[in-house]
């Protein structure tokens, strides 16, 4: 008899399930939604208005997805609800919420729903910067050890930074609040009642290292004193490890989504890590990339390190090792963004009679072009810079305008400026001692950009290996649920079994990398002046128009 697992994937823009055959991984069936409310950030639905760098999420939107694409992928492949043995969930993180203690977000009740604080702050919410900034400048001032896990900064992208936001600014919602919940972990309990926190959220989100815990009610007492027992007042969820079963499917959830009741539920994973399965990867050295809005680039290894702008958390990607994750912020947004904004009425009829989308035909021009052939070097900081600076003020640039410049010059440079910044991230890997031997690539930009892949191999210098799986994170978390459930005597063997092997390999080219090796250099010069230097034109550019939006309100 067949037995299947489902996984879900909650990303920034849309939410999908796969179901998959749990003896070799193969997707039966897949379904994608949208999320109704979308990316709230200039109001609420109410009409309220978000003040700048604010990104939030609609906990409805969520549940409205998991049932419809679970429904769907179950109804489209035909199996019966007793062959589905697991269920496996990730989400974008930290993308974290109030709820009470009953699990209800603070959002959903009526006294909430115009606070914009009620609702999930997304990843990119990037409004508590200022406060990440002094949990690190008290980190150092203190001499705190669990710093250097977390590259020596406390990013506003985890949860922390964003909770001590919602005190200063809204505590009517930090009182009411029971836990302040990733996603993920709040979606683990409506599926199966129990409360916890995955290990991986904890580690790379809450600032947990096992086996030492939290930071000390000290660190946060000097933080401010409100925030002495931050922790045990709105963190206090058990941390369970990855790969392990956090319960079995509630009767209600089992009758929305058509499923049996008890149906293993496996410990939540954030969205990037859970490619790790879906890759393949086992063991120490082989690295995934997750190429799309944002990017993201994990790896293993056997001990501890120190990597600036990185995260280092034991047991956050495989059992038994360290996962290494550094990151980008834009990739397809700022490739999205100059498709949406910087091209002419031209460019767009063009793409239309072609009966291609304006990506693919920008894409095809600037394949035509020769590495530096453009003139052209940016900086891919168009939603900050996550590693290695660790600092969402920075901002985006492109150098070497002139009057000849095409749309499809930009292009190329942006995606030029996408592998620059990555290679910066696997050089300082290496450097500080982390194995980087090995290349899978997945997400929808592998899968739809083939220049793009090629500028990777040849900027790299390394093959680029890309993985068949158009849900990458969904399958992973089907990966993760059935292992959780027992189908395979290890996590190692429910990979093997499970994963696809790369459909295809992009040898890099050595005329290419040699030019690429110059432009580069000059992406560091860059990467130096505009974002190390405190006093650089960027962040004073950024103070001007911050002053001026404050001085319209």
């Amino acid at each position: 008899m067949k037995q299947y697992a489902i996984g879900v994937d909650f990303g920034s823009l849309s939410g999908r399930a796969v179901l998959v055959d749990i003896s070799d991984g193969a997707v039966l069936a897949s379904s994608v939604m949208d999320y109704p409310h979308g990316i709230m950030d200039r109001c609420l639905p109410g009409g309220k208005l978000l003040p700048q760098d604010w990104s939030l999420h609609h906990p409805a939107d969520y549940l409205e997805v998991l049932t419809h694409t679970v429904t769907e992928v179950m109804k489209t492949a035909g199996v019966s609800a007793g062959d589905v043995h697991s269920i496996g969930v990730d989400c974008t993180a930290s993308s974290v919420l109030p709820v009470t203690r009953e699990g209800v977000p603070l959002c959903f009740l009526p006294e909430y729903r115009d606070e914009p604080h009620a609702y999930i702050h997304l990843w990119k919410h990037h409004a508590a910067q200022k406060y990440a900034d002094r949990m690190t400048e008290k980190a150092v001032e203190r001499g705190e050890k669990w710093l250097g896990a977390y590259g020596g900064r406390v990013s506003s992208e985890s949860a922390l930074p964003k909770l001590w936001q919602v005190l200063e600014e809204a505590p009517q919602v930090y009182d009411a609040m029971a836990y302040w919940i990733e996603a993920v972990d709040w979606l683990i309990r409506q599926l199966c009642g129990q409360i916890t926190i995955s290990s991986c959220c904890a580690g790379y989100k809450y600032l947990y290292c096992a086996p030492e815990g939290y930071p000390s009610d000290d660190y946060f007492a000097s933080l401010d004193p409100r925030l002495a027992h931050i922790i045990e007042d709105k963190c206090s969820m058990p941390v369970s490890p990855l790969y392990t079963k956090a319960g079995g499917l509630t009767q209600e959830m089992a009758g929305r989504l058509g499923l049996t009741p008890g149906t293993s539920v496996a410990v939540g994973l954030v969205d990037a890590h859970a490619c790790v399965p879906a890759a393949g990867i086992t063991a120490p050295g082989e690295m995934v990339m997750i190429l799309g809005t944002s990017a993201c680039l994990m790896v293993s290894g056997e001990t501890y390190r120190s990597v600036p702008g990185c995260y280092a958390v034991r047991d956050g990607l495989l059992p038994g090792l360290w996962g290494f994750e550094g990151g980008q912020n834009s990739v397809g947004d700022m490739l999205s963004w100059m498709t949406r904004e910087c091209v002419p009425e031209r460019v767009q009829q063009a793409a239309k009679a072609q009966g291609v989308s304006v990506h693919q035909y920008l894409s095809a021009l600037a394949a035509q072009k020769k590495p530096g052939e453009t003139g052209l070097l940016a900086l891919d900081w168009f939603n900050g810079n996550r590693s290695i600076l660790m600092d969402s003020g920075l901002t985006g640039m492109i150098l070497g305008l002139d009057m000849k410049t095409a749309p499809e010059d930009i292009y190329r440079a942006l995606a030029e400026a996408a592998a620059y910044g990555a290679r910066l991230i696997i050089d300082t890997f290496r450097e500080r001692g982390v194995r980087v031997d090995k290349l899978l690539v997945t997400g929808g930009i592998s899968q739809k950009n083939a220049m793009m892949m090629q500028i990777y191999a040849d900027v790299l210098d390394m093959p680029v290996r890309v993985l068949p799986a158009s849900h990458g994170s969904a399958l992973g978390s089907a990966i993760a649920g059935a292992a959780a459930a027992g189908c395979y005597p290890t996590v190692q063997e429910a990979i093997r079994h499970m994963a696809p092997k790369a459909e295809k390999v992009y040898e890099p080219d050595p005329v290419s990398h040699r030019t690429y090796e110059r432009l580069y250099q000059l992406y560091a010069k860059l990467y130096r002046l505009f974002g190390q230097d405190p006093n650089s034109v960027m962040k004073e550019l950024l103070e001007i128009k911050r002053a001026q939006a404050v001085s319209d309100e």
